[in-house]
């Protein structure tokens, strides 16, 4: 049985890598396979994340063994078959790429082609360049915008604090709060 994965990104529009793979493959060939179609470093830490269908995170498949402090056992992508995971087709993955930001691609199992065997994962279709592995931090910092909190942190260069709408507001200087109350840290 043969998987076709379809990969995107978030980042870069006109990214779009297509994989086909055995199914009785592990994450760690699919790891490669996309290693190799992006120009990816492969000694940088990454995980799948099996997910919904609205992309929200569920089962992390991890290139390492993490320690983890939960009664769950710990799931690495050299010990993972492709086939005891995905049994849809349209089931997502993330494969996080860069740790640090949480910087991912959105990966689709887009065919699951029965009575064929692959001897080795393919990249079939390859467009675009891919978005780069880590980011480079001056360039993150530089590109932030910075919070200029004067006059116009409120939408409106007009705005007037002693114009806000006291309503609702009356009396909260009354009341008394006992000393265990205000206590609090």
């Amino acid at each position: 049985m043969i998987f076709r994965f379809v990969i995107i990104s978030d980042e870069v529009e006109n990214f779009k890598r297509e994989i086909k793979i055995d199914a009785d493959n592990t994450f760690l060939d699919l790891f490669h396979a996309i290693v190799d179609c992006t120009g990816f470093n492969e000694n940088e830490m990454a995980s799948f994340f099996l997910c919904d269908d609205n992309w929200r995170k569920k089962q992390e498949i991890t290139l390492v063994e993490m320690d983890t402090y939960s009664d769950e056992d710990p799931y690495t992508m050299e010990e993972c078959v492709l086939n005891d995971y995905l049994e849809d087709e349209k089931q997502k993955l993330l494969f996080v790429f860069d740790y640090l930001t949480e910087r991912a691609l959105f990966i689709e199992l887009s065919e699951i082609i029965t009575g064929k065997n692959l001897k080795k994962p393919q990249c079939t279709l390859s467009i675009g360049e891919a978005p780069k592995q880590s980011l480079n931090f001056d360039d993150i910092t530089s590109a932030t915008v910075s919070l200029d909190v004067d006059e116009s942190f409120f939408g409106d260069e007009s705005f007037d604090l002693d114009e806000l709408d006291r309503e609702g507001f009356e009396g909260l200087d009354d009341i008394e709060i006992s000393a265990e109350e205000s206590d609090l840290y």
